[in-house]
């Protein structure tokens, strides 16, 4: 069927986060040399790379002054004041040098730099992946710090931090096995498959957010599972004798034990949490958010189609269906957080971040692999929504007066801004818009993180666009902005998004590292999102 083979790339693209490995083979043999892009953009024209100050008072035009009407009252008493040179000055800024010195750096990506990237992400991989299993497994992942492994903290429930995602189930090493044929190395992978069928078991007392469980646990099953039995063989012959389904079956298993989240809810919309032994804790809250709940379908779809029972693909898609009717009748929008029994908006807050994101990207996806008209009509409304109340900025992306386009955070029932930052999260959005045919938005909003980027080093958890400042201090190795340089590349064949992703991985060698152990790989984000290349 034509849909199992882009299953691979989409179970796992949102999974995912290696920077690290999407240099490793991203740096191809089919890499363009010139600028074959369809749409009028090249490295000369790139307004958010290169533009010049013109003289022009932009005040009137800044994002903080661009609030189509509404009255952001928060501002007085939050913002410090912003004076007349940073509004005048744009993330366009963060950019040092001139035009010359641009198209000089990215308009080439020798074959020397691709070999010495590609080493280099091997080296970074395998650096955590072996301390992993010398130092962790078979728990969760590997404490860098301790250089020991982890699991759930059984003596504080309430870390919720670190008690959603972890469930004394390997997860890490759950988490690597399609990187590992990625890198080209079967036989760790057969390996590695080896230890989970022999290790691995859902059967624990364990409360797992069931989110994380979908997309870590239940997504890296199916795909491990797909590459062993795919006839078409994509990464060679890796199946082994004696393998019997093992793994679909433990994702069987593992389905089995989150289904109870979607019982005993008037709306259809799923606990966020169950205990992986007794079902919905007794203490379970009603609430949840929109992007936990939304964002089952591709997992719960794949699953269900592999095994012919329609149960996991219902489920989800009710929860999808339910929140859909719950938007705002008169912006179309969705808040944060819903209570799951009265169907009230509990969060009414609509952005592209936290809580909101893969929502809309399992919206996308969904139809992408599923063929389902229902899932692209609630997109395109859902990205017209979006145009219509999030979107601030000069009305087109590489011409005219004022700052690029920014998406804020707005009321969902007035489409007023609740306030002036944005998170990293939302810089999965241009890889989304990729996939939508907007290249050229993509390209805009793709350079306002970068900037970012490149000004810190890394993408601050939440950016105050006002001030142009940070307003929280820390980056948990998001994948997003990675996923989106990715496609972009994908799309346009310019080397400037291999010289984008070369900085990150450089960004991550110099500070996401522990003494002995990185960081980066000692964490279930290190999974691939970069199977994609299977096509190129």
């Amino acid at each position: 069927m034509q849909w199992r083979s882009i299953v691979v790339g989409l179970v796992v693209l949102r999974l995912s986060v290696s920077c690290v490995l999407w240099l490793a083979f991203g740096l191809g043999s089919n890499v363009s040399w010139g600028f074959n892009f369809h749409l009028s953009f090249n490295l000369h024209k790139l307004d958010l790379l290169f533009r010049e100050e013109k003289g022009t008072d932009q005040r009137n035009n800044a994002w903080s002054q661009r609030i189509q009407g509404h009255t952001y009252e928060e501002t007085a008493s939050t913002c410090a004041k912003v004076g007349d040179e940073s509004l005048k000055r744009s993330y366009l800024n963060l950019f040092d040098g001139n035009k010359d010195e641009y198209v000089r750096r990215y308009s080439s990506f020798p074959d020397t730099l691709k070999v010495k990237m590609k080493d280099m992400a091997k080296e970074m991989f395998y650096f955590g992946y072996d301390n992993y299993m010398k130092y962790a497994f078979p728990e969760d992942e590997l404490n860098p710090i301790d250089c020991e492994g982890r699991g759930p903290d059984v003596l504080n429930p309430s870390n919720i931090n670190i008690n959603d995602v972890l469930g004394n189930y390997s997860l890490t090493l759950i988490d690597t096995l399609d990187t590992l044929l990625v890198l080209g190395n079967v036989t760790e992978f057969q390996r590695a498959v080896k230890l989970v069928i022999d290790t691995v078991s859902f059967d624990k007392d364990s409360t797992v957010q069931v989110f994380e469980a979908n997309i870590r646990i239940l997504g890296s099953l199916i795909s491990a599972h797909i590459l062993l039995t795919d006839p078409k063989h994509p990464f060679g012959e890796v199946g082994f004798e004696g393998y019997d389904n093992e793994l679909l079956h433990l994702a069987h298993d593992l389905a089995v034990r989150l289904l109870p989240a979607f019982e005993n809810t008037s709306t259809g919309i799923p606990y966020p949490r169950v205990n992986l032994k007794t079902g919905v804790p007794l203490d379970s809250i009603n609430e949840t958010c929109t992007a936990g709940a939304g964002s089952l379908l591709v997992e719960f779809g794949i699953l269900s189609r592999l095994i012919g029972d329609s149960t996991f693909e219902w489920v989800a898609r009710r929860a999808v269906r339910a929140l859909w009717n719950l938007r705002s009748n008169e912006t179309g929008l969705l808040g944060n957080v819903v209570n799951i029994q009265t169907g009230q908006w509990v969060g009414k807050q609509s952005g592209l971040g936290a809580g909101m994101d893969s929502f809309y990207e399992y919206l996308l996806k969904s139809y992408i692999l599923f063929g389902e008209k229902e899932d692209y009509k609630m997109f395109q409304a859902a990205y017209e929504s979006i145009q219509n109340h999030l979107r601030r900025g000069r009305e087109s992306c590489n011409e005219g007066e004022g700052d690029p386009p920014l998406y804020v955070n707005v009321n969902m029932f007035s489409g007023e801004i609740m306030n002036t930052w944005i998170d990293s999260l939302q810089a999965f959005f241009p890889g989304l818009q990729v996939l939508n045919g907007d290249v050229d938005n993509a390209i805009c909003l793709h350079a306002f993180y970068y900037a970012i980027w490149k000004r810190f080093g890394a993408l601050p958890e939440r950016y105050n666009w006002q001030l142009q400042a940070p307003d929280v201090l820390f980056y948990p190795l998001r994948p997003e902005l990675v996923e989106s340089t990715y496609l972009l590349y994908q799309a346009t064949k310019n080397p400037f998004y291999l010289h984008v992703g070369m900085d990150i991985l450089q960004s991550l060698e110099k500070d996401c590292i522990c003494d002995s152990i990185n960081f980066y790989t000692s964490t279930p984000y290190f999974n691939l999102w970069l199977i994609y290349f299977l096509n190129n």
